[in-house]
């Protein structure tokens, strides 16, 4: 297929004097002519504004820990430092319209509850001692966890260790949130929750996996996942039995997708995770598709290759792949496997029916073997 725009049924109107002066007449009324604009807004196929980043997260932690000591934790709300790409800056994004920092919280810290408009979600990175309460739920957490804070719903954060800080990071969608200007914030009336249940009920309740509470269905309406945290030991067992049955995708290896137990679908409506596992010196092919990915290394070392450019990566690491990117991931150690665990946009895309995935062809049309 041709992408030149000099073709019929494309903008190709050339300039003359007399259209300036046209212009120039709808640029007075706050308008414009369309065809001048059109390729532009109308592209052949996605055009991401953000570029593939990767930050150290060797690079990061002193300055994470350092702001323990900079900044009170009732003063910043929640002491963040935000990851943002470079061409995203305009809306703190990581990628597309997906947010990601890493946070900190020192021993014995509590942070207040509030709520949002923007979906949230956690991946423990480092400490013990991690908890959130959500909805007056009290989940504990720790290195591996997931668990995710639905929009419009009170939170609030701590660390009840004594050995050391906790560092998590966080994944929202605010810049989302913000583009269809839907943002709204609020402080809880009480500055704290009044906690209901047992600890981790979610967890004793829907995380039982092939389980489904008998009944349940019909006392939960929300659209999001009744299970708030996903146990790091669970799901890399989960995986592990997956690669004995299956050699998985070519693209992502053995990849599962957190989901609701209720449903079998994403954990939140506008944001999906999912955590894969790449073979002792597994190399997967590319591909591309439509979406904003952030991945967070759990386990491992290796690199991908994004848009052309290699980044290698290690524990800790946070990398991203922009929407319609090729990419391919490889494991570089031939003893151990690597994971990875990433959240998106998915959820979006697929209600909006934007959904588009293709795999990476060479000039003859195949597949390239690694």
């Amino acid at each position: 297929m041709t992408y030149s725009d000099d073709v019929l049924g494309r903008a190709r109107v050339k300039d003359t004097a007399k259209l300036e002066e046209f212009y120039n007449e709808l640029d007075k009324h706050e308008t414009v002519a369309l065809w001048r604009v059109a390729n532009k807004i109308e592209p052949w196929f996605p055009q991401p504004v953000s570029v593939p980043m990767l930050w150290r997260y060797r690079d990061l932690r002193p300055l994470v820990l350092e702001s323990l000591d900079l900044v009170k934790a009732d003063d910043a709300g929640r002491r963040v430092v935000a990851l943002v790409n470079p061409e995203r800056k305009d809306i703190a994004a990581a990628v597309g319209l997906l947010y990601t920092g890493l946070q900190v919280m020192g021993p014995g810290e509590s942070m207040t509850a509030h709520r949002h408009m923007a979906a949230a979600l956690r991946f423990v990175v480092e400490g013990q001692g991690a908890w959130t309460v959500v909805d007056g739920q009290k989940l504990k957490v720790g290195p591996g966890d997931f668990a995710i804070t639905p929009n419009h719903a009170w939170h609030e954060h701590g660390n009840e260790g004594t050995d050391g800080p906790v560092i998590w990071q966080d994944g929202l969608d605010i810049p989302l949130v913000n583009a269809l200007d839907a943002g709204f914030y609020e402080v809880h009336p009480n500055i704290y929750q009044e906690r209901t249940g047992v600890v981790n009920s979610s967890l004793l309740t829907h995380g039982a996996g092939q389980l489904r509470p008998y009944g349940f269905e019909d006392s939960w309406t929300k659209p999001y996942s009744p299970l708030f945290a996903y146990p790091w030991e669970e799901t890399y067992a989960a995986l592990r039995n997956a690669a004995k049955a299956s050699a998985g995708s070519p693209y992502d290896g053995i990849i599962l997708e957190y989901s609701n137990p209720r449903t079998g679908g994403s954990v939140m409506p506008t944001m999906s995770a999912h955590m894969q596992l790449l073979q002792p010196g597994q190399h997967t092919q590319a591909h591309r598709h439509t979406g904003s990915v952030i991945y967070n290394v759990a386990k491992g070392e290796g690199y991908s290759v994004i848009a052309g450019q290699r980044f290698d990566w290690q524990q800790g690491d946070v990398f991203c792949v922009p929407s319609w990117a090729w990419h391919e991931h490889a494991n570089l150690s031939s003893t151990d496997d690597a994971c990875l665990f990433s959240f998106n946009d998915f959820p979006v895309m697929r209600s909006l029916t934007f959904w588009r995935e293709e795999p990476y062809l060479d000039n003859d049309g195949y597949q390239p073997t690694n």
